[in-house]
């Protein structure tokens, strides 16, 4: 962005959000989308009137009701003499012939149904129809742009959030732009045409019922709450969090018991908030439901008394009023969730369009500039000064200037980040100078065309990427059009072709996710070959051999060499055989080249490249061997040629056991299904609150039910002939309302109260449990990947609150439905067991239009995904290894690819559209349908039986609350499964029995521990890691009180010998004694007795004094003690100089300190323990020259009288150590003192003479 751009974007912002509202469905449309749009909104807006247009047939048919019945009641009176003779005078009384009326309401009530199927498919299908078109455009669009952006661009944009961004971003606008809208337009019509219902019906019951209104809309207050409880939980995360991280500290000083008190004191808070939370959340539906049937109360008698006394509504009127009204309100309710997805969608958007819109500053895919017919290959820097887009403070080239001459190798050499490697990718045109210009054969490389610049470079870098495709497919990607011979040949060049024919498949073996399948020599090679098919002008060899052992470098060197001939070569090294080969030299530093010449030449120089020649040259016999092995994968070393083809079929069967044994979803929904009983076990002893809030929840179930009664005896009232009676009535059935509004109000309240106070209480019990059972795991278990500090934590927090979510709660939900249904059933059956036959039929048919609008919104979601994982695969391929797919000019190939793919999930989106529009116009429609049969029905059995009409309405209202309570109770399965995984998985951590079990009492202890130390024999390998054998049979003991020192490059075993010491885990041969075997001594016993001082020591999050008494973790330090280690660890004197002194917060990690005082307090807490035996793993490794002389003086100190082990690299640590023990790859190679090793002239003479460091 330019900087007034970004000016004017802060400005803009505001007009931006409105624009892009009106723009997100139409910014990507066609005509052809506009037009179903439209259609989509007519049907919407059609289908929006039809709910009021209903209540007008309702209000008409009950005032049909109560005519026939007056009627009835009349002719009963004045003919009374004439029922009893045996002549039944029909035709003279019966006014009504009702069962006539009844199937024309019948009929209406079922046209408006089918209407209202075939416009709910049409709204629904044109609109996810439309979307579909859309967003295909749109995803198309998208990653055309960004394949075209700069390198520049996505050195400033996570490829991960573009990966997320394609998916789900795009995701986001197709929901704001789909069936929400069509849905969004039906609710808010119907909530205009109820209100307008009410007001053109009964203008002055509809004010009534509005000024009622606002009271209930005081309670979306309560969503705010859930913050709180996170917030609050939040701190004894952090404590988890903190634990877990430096599991290693806490085990080694036995804190176990110390961190789950701590982190219960923690838990106080959010059991607090969540109690608190249930209360509130109790007292607003208890309010709720109360203003509810105080309305309806107020409604009625309002209302009864306009029809009655006034006369200006008949009852219809009044219910169609009532009725209008409260349609409108519910449906404005369910509107406003749609009205968050257009929300989230604009958000998605703005990122998108914003980047669609997008200028790059080299278009990659532009067709500008000149093609040259000749290429000689002279490249020539002027002046160029250069810093990345993403770090604009740092200069990174500094008016560099130089000459490739063409047909020569040139090499390039310097310190890392000297500007190597930035060079290259100038000459790419990746980025522009800032300043000066490049130029290849005298022109500017910026007035050559893109593509064909980069077609005629060829670049194999430091890690090489090849594509999840064959061999023969990845060096083509060199070159489209490359036939067979010509792969053969480049494989020939590249000396690959010989280890590719001895694989199976030969050329069209698969490499696997980003090469995985091959090992690095032979990735280097195929990308050599990919390199060299383009038959390039100028090759750039980027670090090329870096990675490789030995053997592989010969090889791929030789390769290499091959290549270079007849062309302008550029190579950057590190390793001097690479470099000495090449026509000139020319040494970087600090960005500008300081020399150019022959080895010979800048060797007399004595300037940058003889720095590094003889830097290397002497620690290139022995250790430079060693520093190769220890710094990249043990797989690839000491592997002959002929291996490369066991090696790969090692590799395969690797991949595929690493395969079953980290797919993601498995493992974990693996756990044993617990009995729910488990679960209600641990909340026992809650059991009074349990059966209280049930007995509350069963009351809220039978409250709607009972409204059914109440409604319907409302309505027959109005048909009672002596009007004293109907007063009281209707006053009565007023009061009837009151009374169950303030029963409701009391039993919401102990419902919600009670369940929150049981389930948080669960919730805290259960996260302590787990906190323990993970804080008493064997360090392996924590090496797993799966069982990182963040997913356990997330665990914690999520696992224990779902559980709740399967007993409290979950079982008031079902008692609340249980009642509801039962009542329902009752009042209905009791009334009239006929008419509830006929509308039970209709019951399966409601529950399934829920079930299927739910089953096909998850299973649509699924569907996608599957289509999507396609696309985003290819997508993730081409983000992530963007500069190759730029170097080698495959931009247009991968945007084919993704454009292929995207058809599939269109295809999908088009066929949901049709299956989604159908099951929602049937789930709409199939309620008046129900509406039409049973009414109907009513009818014939009021004028056949002489059942009264206020039972009809009774009964089939009755059931349909019921119904709406069945779908409800069935919604919340779903939460139930969850409960029961994530209790699963947290019973099979409490029930997992740790290796190395750090709360039992089993195993030996002694009194006189005196610290002898003996390694007989030991091998091990991580569990994490089981193919590398890290100890291959180390033997050496230490006599109390002597101090032995390990040495040796990093990855031969030094502090893995330590963690054995540790029992962090066991050796599987052999075994370590201390007079005992250490197999058998208890854990705690034997932690207890060491000391351990780290390389990085891990400090908590409180005061220093906390901190050191930390070391005595069994028994209660005083502050002498802890001032008397401070002493000891020359800490004393600093920590006095601070204003809080031992009472200074470290900050978390120990942000707060310098790493001397950080490394200082660690050597207290050890000392406080006063243990046997100390163990020092690199204690000073990492400190300046200063501080490691204090630390140093501290550690003497401390060595005093103890066994002590050291690891370190530094000579000044280990010269007077008693014993030396040199080690290498898992096995001592000598040992002795000081000077009996230099006497040797062996291993450790030689690393003590070059002088360089010990790895």
């Amino acid at each position: 962005l330019h900087p007034e751009n970004q000016i004017s974007n802060h400005h803009d912002k505001g007009n931006l959000n409105h624009c892009i509202f009106a723009e997100l469905p139409f910014r990507f449309s066609s005509s052809m989308e506009i037009l179903m749009m439209v259609a989509g909104t007519l049907c919407a807006i059609v289908h929006g009137v039809a709910q009021p247009a209903v209540l007008l047939v309702f209000g008409a048919m009950a005032d049909t009701f109560i005519e026939y019945d007056i009627e009835m009641q009349e002719n009963l009176k004045k003919y009374y003499s004439l029922l009893f003779s045996f002549f039944f005078p029909f035709p003279f009384f019966r006014l009504l012939d009702i069962e006539h009326e009844m199937t024309k309401f019948a009929g209406y009530y079922g046209g408006i149904g089918c209407a209202i199927l075939v416009l709910g498919y049409l709204q629904i299908c044109f609109w996810v129809m439309s979307a579909a078109r859309q967003i295909q455009k749109i995803r198309k669009a998208y990653f055309r742009k960004i394949m075209r952006m700069d390198i520049g661009w996505f050195d400033c944009t996570s490829v991960g959030e573009l990966n997320t961004r394609i998916s789900d971003d795009v995701n986001k606008i197709n929901e704001a732009i789909a069936d929400q809208v069509a849905i969004f337009i039906q609710r808010i019509t119907t909530f205009v045409g109820g209100f307008l219902l009410g007001f053109v019906s009964g203008w002055k019951l509809t004010l009534v019922i509005i000024a009622v209104s606002p009271l209930l809309g005081v309670g979306a207050a309560v969503a705010k709450l859930t913050g709180r409880e996170l917030k609050a939980y939040a701190k004894a995360g952090a404590v988890a969090d903190e634990v877990l991280s430096s599991i290693r500290t806490v085990a080694a000083f036995g804190g176990e018991k110390k961190e789950v008190e701590r982190y219960d004191k923690n838990l106080v808070f959010a059991q607090h908030w969540g109690i608190r939370k249930g209360m509130i959340m109790g007292l607003f539906s208890g309010y709720m439901w109360c203003i509810i049937f105080l309305s309806y109360a107020l409604a009625f008698w309002y209302g009864s008394k306009l029809v009655l006394e006034e006369e200006e509504y008949s009852p219809g009127t009044l219910l169609q009023v009532f009725f209008g009204v409260l349609i409108g309100a519910l449906n404005l309710g369910q509107a406003s969730p749609c009205l968050e997805a257009f929300a989230t969608g604009r958000g998605a958007a703005t990122n998108i369009f914003e980047t669609i819109d997008k200028k790059p500053t080299i278009d990659c895919m532009s067709e500008d500039g000149y093609k040259l017919d000749k290429v000689r290959g002279e490249i020539e820097f002027h002046n160029v000064t250069f810093n990345y887009p993403s770090r604009p403070d740092i200069k990174i080239l500094d008016n560099l200037n130089m000459v490739i001459k063409a047909g020569e190798t040139t090499a390039f050499v310097g310190a890392s980040g000297a500007g190597k490697s930035t060079t290259i990718q100038l000459i790419q045109r990746f980025y522009d100078p800032t300043d000066g210009m490049i130029t290849l054969d005298g022109h500017d490389i910026r007035s050559l065309n893109i593509q064909w610049l980069r077609s005629q470079i060829g670049v194999v870098e430091q890690e090489p990427v090849l594509f999840a495709t064959t061999i023969a497919e990845n060096i083509r990607y060199g070159r489209d059009e490359a036939t067979m011979e010509d792969i053969i040949q480049a494989a020939k060049q590249a000396n690959a072709y010989n280890f590719i024919m001895d694989l199976p498949q030969k050329f069209d073996t698969h490499v696997g996710e980003g090469g995985s399948q091959m090992s690095g020599g032979q990735k280097q090679r195929i990308a050599i070959a990919r390199a060299l098919v383009r038959n390039p002008k100028i090759l750039l060899l980027d670090m090329a051999t870096s990675a490789l052992d030995n053997e592989s470098e010969a090889i791929v060197q030789e390769a290499l060499h091959k290549a270079r001939l007849g062309r302008t070569a550029i190579s950057i090294a590190h390793r001097l055989s690479a470099i000495k080969a090449a026509d000139v030299i020319v040494g970087f530093e600090h960005g500008r080249a300081v020399e150019r010449g022959t080895h010979e030449e800048l060797l007399q120089r004595k300037g940058v490249y003889f720095m590094l020649a003889t830097l290397q040259s002497k620690g290139d016999t022995a250790p430079n061997r060693e520093e190769t092995q220890s710094k990249h994968f043990v797989f690839f070393y000491k592997i002959p040629q002929s291996a490369d083809v066991q090696f790969f079929f090692l590799l395969q069967g690797l991949v595929a056991v690493s395969r079953h044994l980290l797919l993601p979803g498995k493992p974990m929904s693996d756990a044993k299904p617990v009995p729910f009983t488990r679960i209600l076990k641990y909340n026992a002893s809650e059991w009074p609150y349990l059966v209280l809030g049930s007995l509350a929840a069963a009351v809220n179930g039978a409250v709607n039910p009972l409204y059914a009664l109440l409604f319907s005896q409302i309505l027959g009232t109005f048909s009672i002939l002596d009007e004293e009676n109907q007063k009281n009535q209707i006053n009565g059935v007023c009061v009837l309302f009151v009374l169950v509004g303030v029963l409701s109000f009391f039993t919401q309240f102990l419902q919600g109260y009670t369940f929150a106070k049981s389930g948080e209480l669960l919730t805290r019990r259960l996260r302590k449990i787990g906190f323990q059972a993970m804080l008493g795991q064997d360090i392996g278990w924590f090496d797993d990947r799966k069982n990182s500090p963040g997913a356990l934590t997330t665990r914690l927090a999520t696992d224990a609150s779902q559980v709740q979510g399967a007993t409290g709660s979950q079982i008031g939900m079902i008692v609340n439905s249980f009642t509801n249904i039962g009542v329902a059933m009752i009042i209905a059956f009791y009334f009239s067991w006929k008419l509830s036959l006929v509308i039970m039929c209709f019951l399966p048919f409601l529950a399934l239009s829920g079930a299927v609008q739910a089953k096909m919104l998850t299973g649509f979601a699924s569907q996608d995904k599957k289509a999507l994982e396609a696309t985003g695969r290819i997508a993730s391929e081409a983000l992530s290894n963007i500069r190759t797919v730029a170097g080698i000019g495959k931009e247009k190939m991968f945007i084919e690819n993704f454009e292929k793919h995207l058809d599939m999930p269109y295809k999908a989106a088009i066929k949901k559209a049709h299956v989604y529009g159908i099951c929602f116009g049937f789930a709409q429609s199939i309620v008046f349908i129900a509406n039409s049969v049973s009414y109907r029905y009513g009818g014939f059995l009021v004028a056949a039986e002489g059942l009264h009409y206020s039972f009809v309405f009774r009964v089939i209202s009755a059931i349909v609350t019921s119904g709406t309570a069945l779908g409800r109770a069935s919604s919340y399965t779903p939460n139930y499964a969850k409960a029961k995984t994530s209790a699963a998985r947290f019973f099979q951590l409490v029930d997992r029995l740790p290796k190395i079990s750090v709360y039992s009492e089993k195993g030996e202890k002694w009194d006189d521990f005196k610290g002898s130390i003996e390694f007989l024999n030991c091998k091990f390998t991580y569990p994490s890691r089981p193919d590398i054998q890290v100890l291959k049979g180390l033997s050496i003991s230490v006599k109390p009180g002597q101090t032995l020192a390990f040495v040796g490059s990093s990855g031969c075993g030094k502090s893995t010998s330590v963690q054995l010491l540790e029992r962090f885990y066991d050796p599987e041969k052999g075994s370590l004694v201390n007079g005992h075997d250490s197999k058998n001594v208890n854990v705690q016993f034997l932690r207890s007795k060491i000391g351990i001082v780290s390389q990085e020591p891990v400090l908590f999050d409180c005061s220093i004094a906390d901190n050191i008494k930390y070391g005595s973790n069994t028994k209660e330090a005083t502050m002498e003690k802890v001032i008397e280690a401070a002493q000891k660890a020359q800490l004393h004197d600093f920590v006095m100089s601070l204003p809080n002194k031992y009472e200074t917060n470290v900050g978390a990690q120990g942000s707060q300190l310098s790493r001397g005082q950080k490394q200082r307090i660690a050597i207290a807490r050890a000392i406080i323990r006063d243990p046997k035996i100390l163990l020092l793993d690199e204690a000073t490794s990492a400190l300046d020259t200063e501080s490691e002389k204090t630390v140093q003086a501290a550690l003497d100190k401390a060595r005093e009288g103890r066994t002590c082990i050291v690891i370190a690299h530094r000579l000044s640590t280990i010269q007077n150590a008693d014993i030396i023990a040199v080690m290498s790859q898992g096995l001592v190679i000598e040992r002795g003192t000081h000077d009996e090793l230099m006497a040797m002239e062996g291993a450790y003479w030689k690393l003590v003479t070059t002088g360089a460091p010990i790895s």
